[in-house]
């Protein structure tokens, strides 16, 4: 019997290579999504300093001119931020996609594993059989030789 050679093998192969592309692509939107979390933060940061500068400006009584700068510079965060959040809602948008494409070429090659299984499985109980239908060739085979033989004795 010959070699178990499973007939979809290049397409499981293909599987594969798809699902491994499919996770790079949800690391790298996974990483994307870091960056832009990382930069709300940031900014979130950076407006809380220019709120604490202006605090400190009113409370102080300094010039007029350096509390206009300090909203101006709170107001412009404020824009950022809006920017940022609208970014990082786009990050998670394609980090959701980039797993469900994951999630689906996981589901994929995990299907054409189960169709090589049962195909090598369905393969084994062939060979196995071909091996029993030999063995009972060969033993009605010896079986055959020994009664010729003991007919030839009781025939001499």
């Amino acid at each position: 019997m010959t070699k178990f050679v499973y007939k979809m093998e290049d397409i499981l192969e293909i599987k594969i290579q798809l699902e491994d592309q499919a996770k790079t692509e949800y690391a790298n939107a996974r990483r994307l999504l870091f960056i832009e979390e990382d930069k709300l933060k940031k900014l979130f940061l950076e407006h809380d300093v220019f709120q604490e500068k202006l605090t400190d400006l009113i409370s102080s009584k300094i010039e007029l001119l350096e509390i206009q700068k300090c909203k101006d510079a709170i107001e412009l965060y404020k824009e950022y931020i809006e920017q940022q959040k609208k970014k990082l809602a786009i990050a998670e948008h394609n980090e959701e996609i980039a797993r469900l494409n994951l999630q689906e070429a996981m589901i994929e090659r995990k299907t054409y594993d189960k169709l090589k299984e049962k195909a090598r499985e369905e393969y084994m109980y062939e060979y196995e059989s071909w091996q029993q239908k030999e063995i009972d060739e060969i033993t009605s085979y010896r079986y055959g030789i020994l009664a010729q033989n003991k007919e030839d004795i009781n025939a001499g």
